[in-house]
């Protein structure tokens, strides 16, 4: 139940951090997209950018919440 407990935990602290940072970049992102943008503006590149560090946000999620279970089957097995 402790290890359990201690992998819930894991999954919450990482998730808290995804979601602050999808936060944070969604208010960037809600900014400039209430302006006027043309194709090779800044304010496009930014977005880029904003939508790439999400997405590598996501895909830590993604990770942390997969990387557990393939050690505990590995465990089980041997």
């Amino acid at each position: 139940m402790l290890k359990f407990g201690k992998t819930i935990l894991s999954y919450q602290d990482t998730l808290q951090e995804a979601l602050d940072v999808i936060d944070e970049k969604y208010e960037n992102i809600d900014s400039i997209c209430k302006r006027p943008l043309f194709y090779d503006s800044q304010e496009v590149r930014e977005v880029l950018e904003d939508l790439k560090i999400t997405r590598d946000s996501l895909h830590q999620v993604a990770y942390a919440l997969t990387e557990d279970f393939s050690i505990e089957e590995e465990v089980d097995e041997g």
